[in-house]
C-alpha cells in the first residue's frame, strides 16, 4: 500500500519530467525521510520544473524565491507590518510558510539570508521579534545552484551544506529523451494538466511509517564505518558528521520502502551514499585543484568498507 501510493507519486511527476527516473526516486527519498534537497546542475535540465511537479503530485502549496544580493532574510520568513485599524502589529507571513519551498540560485544571495532558511530546514519553524510561528506539515526545501557560473556567488557555508539530505545532480537527457520532451511540450505544458495524485498529509503517514522500518546493527555500523572513515581520508579536510550518519540511515529506510521492504540492506546504504554524503565532505585545497571530486572521495571509501552478509 505504502508502495504504491509512492510509485503513484513518482509515475504522476514522469508524466512532465522524462527520463529522469533516478533523480525523481532521489526526490522521493528525501521526502520520505523528511529530508531537504539541493539541486546542483546546468540551467535548463528542468530543477524547476520537477519541484513544481512533486509538489502538484502531493497537492502541496508551492512557493518559489528567486535568490538575489539583495534579498533579505524578511524577505524569507515574513515580517511584523503595523495594522492602523487594529492599532497593533500583524505578522505577514513570508514564502517560507509553505509545503514545499524552492530556493532557486541559493548561491547567489548573501550569508546572513541564506542563514535565514537555518531555522526553518531544521526546526520547521520561524521566529521573527520573539515570536515563533511552526511551518505547515511536511516542509520540504528544494534548492537549487549553479555550479559552473561563479561571479557573484556566495558559496554555501558547510553548516547550511549539512542541512541538505541529498545533493542531486540532473545532467543533460539522452538524445532519445529530448527528441520526446520536444514532443511532449510542442503543442501543450504538461505542468498545466498534472493534478495531485496524493495529499500532504498522506506524505506525512509516509514519513511516520518510514521511522519504523528495520535497520539491523550490522548495517548501522556499516553506516558508521562509512561515515567515519571520509574523516580519516587523507583527501579530506572535513569529513562527514554524525549528522551524515543520521541522513544516510533516514535516507536508507525511505529507500527501503521504495523498493517494497520493512527493512534497510546494506546495498540502499551503498547506493545512497553519494547523494548524502559528498556534499558534506571538505577536500583539501591541493586535492581539489587536481581534480578530484567529492564522489570519487566516497567510492574511495566504499570500496575499502567491509559489507555486512547478516542485515536483518
Amino acid at each position: 500500500m505504502h508502495y504504491d501510493l509512492c510509485k503513484k507519486i513518482i509515475e504522476n511527476i514522469s508524466r512532465v519530467i522524462i527520463g529522469k527516473e533516478n533523480s525523481i526516486e532521489l526526490l522521493m527519498v528525501a521526502l520520505l525521510a523528511d529530508g531537504h534537497v539541493l539541486l546542483e546542475d546546468i540551467p535548463g535540465v528542468g530543477k524547476t520544473l520537477i519541484a513544481k511537479s512533486l509538489a502538484k503530485s502531493i497537492g502541496a502549496s508551492f512557493k518559489r524565491v528567486q535568490f538575489t544580493p539583495d534579498l533579505l532574510p524578511s524577505d524569507i520568513t515574513g515580517f511584523n507590518v503595523y495594522d492602523q485599524q487594529k492599532g497593533e502589529f500583524v505578522f505577514q507571513f513570508g514564502p517560507v510558510m509553505t509545503h514545499v519551498l524552492l530556493a532557486d540560485e541559493i548561491n547567489r544571495t548573501i550569508p546572513r539570508t541564506q542563514s535565514s532558511l537555518l531555522e526553518s530546514m531544521e526546526e520547521r519553524q520561524v521566529t521573527v521579534d520573539g515570536r515563533t510561528y511552526p511551518l505547515p506539515h511536511p516542509f520540504f526545501v528544494m534548492a537549487t545552484q549553479n555550479p559552473i557560473d561563479l561571479e557573484g556567488t556566495f558559496p554555501l557555508p558547510e553548516a547550511q551544506l549539512d542541512r541538505f539530505l541529498l545533493r542531486v545532480h540532473l545532467g543533460y537527457p539522452g538524445q532519445d529523451e529530448e527528441v520526446a520532451i520536444l514532443k511532449r511540450f510542442q503543442e501543450n505544458d504538461p505542468l498545466q494538466k498534472l493534478s495531485a495524485v496524493a495529499a500532504p498529509e498522506e506524505v506525512s503517514r509516509l514519513q511516520e511509517i518510514r521511522r519504523g522500518v528495520r535497520i539491523s546493527d550490522p548495517v548501522r555500523r556499516y553506516i558508521t564505518d562509512i561515515t567515519r572513515a571520509t574523516r580519516d581520508n587523507p583527501s579530506c579536510s572535513l569529513g562527514a558528521s554524525p549528522r551524515g550518519s543520521l541522513g544516510l540511515m533516514r535516507a536508507g529506510q525511505a529507500m527501503a520502502i521504495l523498493r517494497q521492504r520493512d527493512y534497510v540492506l546494506p546495498d540502499d546504504i551503498k547506493y545512497l551514499a553519494f547523494s548524502v554524503l559528498a556534499h558534506r565532505l571538505i577536500l583539501h585545497e591541493e586535492v581539489r585543484l587536481q581534480g578530484k571530486t567529492q564522489e570519487q572521495v566516497v567510492r574511495e571509501v566504499i570500496e575499502t568498507i567491509p559489507v555486512p552478509v547478516a542485515v536483518e
